[in-house]
């Protein structure tokens, strides 16, 4: 079992940044072994995958937040990360992190770990 818990949201203004956090913990010895991923859900919407890194540290992001939003890795602190720069009020969304064994999936119910979402507001 993987533990995630993401830190890092917030209300900022539009074109503000903010860097999200996802720490893994408990059976987290093999976190380097897992695909890593970014979902979000506004409300009323459903929860969609931004973005992802596999374990070769290759990010892949959806169009929207393409030239925006950076993930990146630090498996030597089981820690994912998410940049996020020229935010914009559609990027208003519970962020959550999620992880899954091996390769990296597009759909949420490909992931078996995840954490318990922070908040993103922007405003304009």
């Amino acid at each position: 079992q993987v533990h995630l818990v993401e830190s890092g949201g917030g209300s900022v203004q539009a074109g503000g940044s903010l860097r999200l956090s996802c720490v893994a913990s408990g059976n987290s010895d093999n976190y380097s072994r897992h695909c890593a991923a970014w979902f979000r859900q506004a409300p009323g919407r459903e929860r969609v995958r931004i973005g992802d890194i596999g374990t070769n540290h290759v990010p892949r992001y959806v169009d929207s937040v393409k030239g925006r939003f950076t993930i990146s890795r630090d498996n030597a602190k089981n820690t994912l990360y998410l940049q996020m720069n020229s935010l914009q009020p559609e990027d208003t969304a519970m962020y959550y992190c999620a992880a899954r064994p091996g390769a990296c999936m597009l759909g949420t119910s490909d992931y078996n770990y995840w954490g318990q979402g922070t908040q993103v507001t922007v405003s304009s």
